[in-house]
């Protein structure tokens, strides 16, 4: 074989070998998805590994421990939610746009509700998911902010009310410890927001 020929095998091989790592690495992030999706809210290593077909070497080969694995789930989630989360809120006063934000963390919420209740888990156990944890606190603490009145923002106690009733945790007790559906939920929500501040 000429140097020509030996240098495409070569980087034939090389190709090849890059292609199954690449594989062997989404089949492990599908497989924790799977996992967590079906109901196991900790996934240990050697369940990933399992599920995605590859041994547990493999495992920590592509991922220095869990963390770096809830790592980039974190970025697939950011990267799907964001856009969303982030989209301008166009009603005309403020009441317009508390309602739209309802609807729109009721549906990012659904969305991923079980990789958050995952992650709320195993924050406990990992610097890196409740950092995450936290920096997700305030953005939507933010976005709420600048969304609502003075006057209510600077009330801290009704401030935070408010802040409770739409968040993630009063969302999972709602469809997860009092197994409300979606609109049910929905509306407890409402009805808590209006009765926060039917004086403004």
């Amino acid at each position: 074989m000429t140097k020509t020929g030996q240098t495409l095998a070569a980087g034939e091989k090389a190709d090849g070998r890059r292609q199954r790592s690449e594989r062997s690495r989404a089949q492990i992030v599908d497989a924790m998805f799977a996992l967590i999706q079906e109901g196991d809210m900790s996934p240990s290593a050697a369940s990933v590994a399992e599920r995605a077909g590859v041994g547990l070497r493999t495992v920590f080969r592509h991922f220095e421990d869990m963390d770096s694995l809830y790592g980039e789930i974190a970025e697939i989630i950011t990267a799907e939610v964001m856009p969303k989360a982030k989209a301008p809120f166009t009603a005309p006063d403020w009441r317009g746009n508390l309602s739209a934000l309802i609807s729109r963390r009721a549906e990012i919420y659904e969305e991923i509700f079980s990789m958050r209740v995952s992650a709320n888990l195993r924050r406990f156990q990992s610097p890196f998911l409740m950092e995450k944890y936290y920096s997700t606190l305030e953005m939507e603490r933010a976005t709420l902010q600048a969304m609502l009145p003075d006057t209510i923002v600077k009330d801290k106690v009704l401030f935070a009310a408010v802040e409770a009733a739409v968040a993630f945790q009063t969302w999972r007790r709602l469809r997860q410890d009092q197994n409300l559906d979606v609109p049910e939920a929905e509306k407890v929500v409402r009805r808590m927001t209006d009765a926060l501040l039917t004086d403004y």
